[in-house]
């Protein structure tokens, strides 16, 4: 079987100046994968080319085996969502975040309804559709992203520092509702963190320097 996205050979220069340098990344589906390092090693960086909001400099992706140059581009980053640090929530209830995009798409309201429920089940905030989403405290808006994201059934999800901001118990809660989701729908994710206790729900944990991947480590079955 093909890998879900398989990158090769990945550049990014700005002007003279490389800040990316990949030379194969594959990402399987059913899998959590960390991207960790300091400040400047070129994680977000190489977050945005995956999430396909960012063109590299020169290199091939590659999903399910086919160049993306050849895809529908519009179709292809439809099955990929990017999850921000701080994520931006409209100044309305928690439904009706978690079922904007579902509307735009033109998904009629009882299935906007169903799928939006069952996200927020999935995501531990059930009875919180009515809630207005900029009450809600940092881990449940956290949340509300995550149940956001997960409602369009993408089969990447990427995030950035997704627990920064967020205490111990709560950041813990995120990281499992990731692990649980990428295992449940087959999906892959793929996160960009400092939080040492991503080791606990990673497969594999990629660390990165100037720009590079030193080295890839495969986690204990969790």
């Amino acid at each position: 079987m093909a890998f879900m996205l398989e990158l090769r050979a990945i550049t990014k220069s700005y002007n003279t100046t490389r800040v990316l340098a990949i030379p194969h990344l594959a990402i399987k589906q059913g899998g959590v994968y960390g991207i960790m390092g300091p400040n400047g090693a070129g994680k977000t960086t190489l977050l945005t080319i995956v999430a396909l909001l960012l063109a590299p400099t020169s290199g091939t992706m590659y999903w399910e085996g086919t160049d993306i140059e050849v895809m529908d581009k519009n179709q292809l980053r439809k099955k990929v969502t990017l999850i921000t640090q701080n994520p931006y929530l409209f100044h309305t209830t928690v439904a009706k975040n978690v079922a904007y995009g579902l509307k735009m798409r033109g998904i009629k309201r009882e299935q906007r309804s169903e799928r939006v429920k069952a996200c927020l089940d999935l995501v531990g905030l059930p009875g919180f559709a009515k809630r207005m989403a900029r009450e809600l405290s940092g881990g449940e808006a956290q949340r509300v992203a995550i149940a956001r994201a997960l409602v369009h059934r993408p089969r990447l999800i990427v995030c950035d520092e997704p627990t920064s901001a967020l205490d111990a118990d709560t950041g813990h809660k995120v990281l499992e509702i990731f692990r649980k989701t990428a295992l449940a729908e087959d999906r892959a994710l793929i996160i960009v963190t400092h939080d040492n206790r991503i080791f606990n729900f990673a497969d594999r944990i990629a660390r990165m320097e100037d720009g590079r991947i030193v080295s890839v480590e495969a986690q204990v079955a969790h």
